[in-house]
């Protein structure tokens, strides 16, 4: 698993490429409440997660409340298809509020 901060833009990214799962999540969590405690608005890019579990799912909603009770916002963005199973599979879409569409397995 590879992280990647960009200030670049007007909302500060964090980009998490490889495995966010039972073997990586512990490693990452720090990182991630460091930045949600550092910046109010954050994005969390997830379009290069390739491996995606209960215990990645786990942290991005302990993370999101994270955010929620420091009054800041953390926006996921840019789903892969792995994270999109996982979040229809567990009906955990509109619980993060972000936009996203989940592909018709029928189709694709």
């Amino acid at each position: 698993m590879a992280i990647r901060f960009d200030a670049s833009g007007v909302v500060p990214s964090m980009i998490i490429e490889g495995e966010l799962s039972i073997y990586t999540a512990a490693e990452l969590k720090p990182q991630l409440y460091h930045l949600i405690q550092q910046h109010s608005d954050i994005s969390l890019d997830l379009s290069e997660v390739s491996e995606f579990d209960g215990a990645g799912l786990q942290l991005l909603i302990a993370a999101k409340r994270e955010a929620v009770t420091r009054g800041h916002a953390l926006r996921l963005n840019h789903h892969s298809l792995a994270v999109l199973e996982v979040f229809d599979l567990c009906n955990m879409a509109s619980f993060f509020g972000d936009p996203l569409i989940i592909p018709d397995r029928r189709y694709a």
